[in-house]
């Protein structure tokens, strides 16, 4: 394959990716990933790394610590999923995304192997972003689980610290139905005598990540023990029990102290650093447009109690969902008098607008109905006036066309 564009169609139709497929894509299971390692030469083992699992603000998690490591000026390798508008976004060295020419470069070379072992687009890409942080040499890797934990194909590497962001009832129908039992697949990523940082003390988890610590000889932390006198250009309120648990990790990384200017520096320019997008970002003022992932129960608590800090005449919300949301339940957490419009993203897993519309038919909230996020985000636009507040949410995928609107 020649150019970029032709690789990236291969790997999207031959490869297809959870994030739009759903359950037919995903593959748990370490053995495909160790194998493809092996033939890669095991590149996980040329860099010291940190594993970042959880629901909700691994990404954020993320970016900051890969800022903070850049800042103290150590060559940063930074593996995130999924992407918003480009899939460079995913594989970053010190906040630079990995070239069209690499990535084209890493499947014409082991094309045959991939098709012949029939990879996973997940397990191709970690395989890929691995291989190319051996490629620029990086001292540090900050790797995100993408869903769940213990067979998730990042897991094969052995980090110098796991942190556990969070636990909530996110992708049951592949780890569980139960915090306990989410916990559990989470926990998966602590690794014998390798320190965990846990950024939630929760009744219903704790128990689990002390003992999986505790059969793994190995000491856990929890980040409400740590002051949290830093703060961020990340602005969502939800990003203080993030920096906590940022800070949690810093204090207890085996064999690196960083100064807490170098922390503070770092905090204050994720954005600069790093590119992260959509997470309770600005990109109008008049009338205020705020874009945030949030998808999920616990994400949109969070968003509702940042709303009420905020001075607005009328609320606007744009929202798409994925399949296998209770729409009715999310949307109870929000203002009742917003005005809502709705849609579905662009993708083959999302909740498609017929069954929105089943799922809402005796709501007496006030819905406006569109073909596409696009046009949903145009009619809120033109609705609201300078005084009113438009907030993208529901979905990483709904941000991410939006995003691409705006872009074109």
């Amino acid at each position: 394959m020649d150019s970029y564009q032709e690789t990236i169609k291969w790997m999207f139709s031959r490869l297809p990716m959870y994030q739009r497929k759903g359950a037919a894509a995903y593959r748990p299971g370490l053995e495909s990933m160790e194998k493809l390692d092996r033939y890669l030469g095991e590149p996980h083992k040329t860099f010291k790394s940190i594993h970042i699992a959880g629901t909700n603000g691994k990404g954020s998690t993320a970016h900051m610590m890969a800022s903070v490591i850049q800042t103290a000026g150590h060559k940063t390798g930074l593996y995130t999923s999924p992407h918003l508008l480009d899939f460079r976004e995913r594989i970053k060295v010190n906040g630079f995304k990995i070239s069209k020419a690499q990535v084209v470069e890493f499947i014409n070379t082991h094309k045959d192997y991939l098709e012949k072992e029939k990879l996973s687009f997940f397990e191709m890409t970690v395989g890929l972003s691995f291989w190319y942080f051996k490629k620029q040499q990086v001292e540090f890797a900050i790797v995100e689980v993408g869903l769940g934990g213990r067979l998730d194909a990042t897991n094969i590497i052995t980090p110098m610290l796991s942190i556990i962001t969070n636990i909530g009832l996110d992708h049951t129908q592949f780890l569980g139905n139960t915090h306990d039992n989410i916990a559990r697949e989470k926990a998966g990523i602590i690794k014998n005598r390798v320190p965990v940082v846990i950024g939630d003390r929760d009744i219903r988890t704790q128990e689990v990540f002390i003992e999986v610590a505790k059969t793994n000889n190995t000491t856990i932390y929890f980040a409400e023990d740590s002051p949290i006198n830093f703060s961020s250009d990340l602005k969502g309120n939800y990003q203080t029990k993030n920096i906590q648990t940022v800070i949690s990790a810093f204090n207890h990384l085996p064999h690196v102290h960083l100064e807490n200017n170098i922390i503070q520096q770092g905090l204050s320019n994720v954005i600069a650093n790093t590119g992260l997008k959509g997470r309770w970002q600005t990109i109008k003022l008049s009338p205020q447009v705020i874009l945030d992932v949030a998808h999920n129960k616990e994400g949109l608590i969070f968003v509702r109690d940042q709303i009420k800090t905020l001075t607005y005449k009328k609320l606007y919300l744009v929202m798409g969902f994925v399949k296998g949301r209770k729409v009715t339940e999310l949307l109870a957490l929000l203002p009742k008098d917003s005005n809502y419009y709705l849609s579905s993203p662009n993708l083959d897993r999302a909740l498609k607008l017929a069954e929105l519309k089943k799922q809402l038919k005796d709501s007496s909230l006030q819905i406006n109905y569109s073909k596409t996020v696009a046009k949903a985000y145009k009619k809120a636009l033109l609705k609201a006036k300078s005084e009113d507040l438009i907030i993208v949410l529901g979905s990483t995928f709904v941000v991410a066309e939006v995003l691409n609107q705006i872009k074109n």
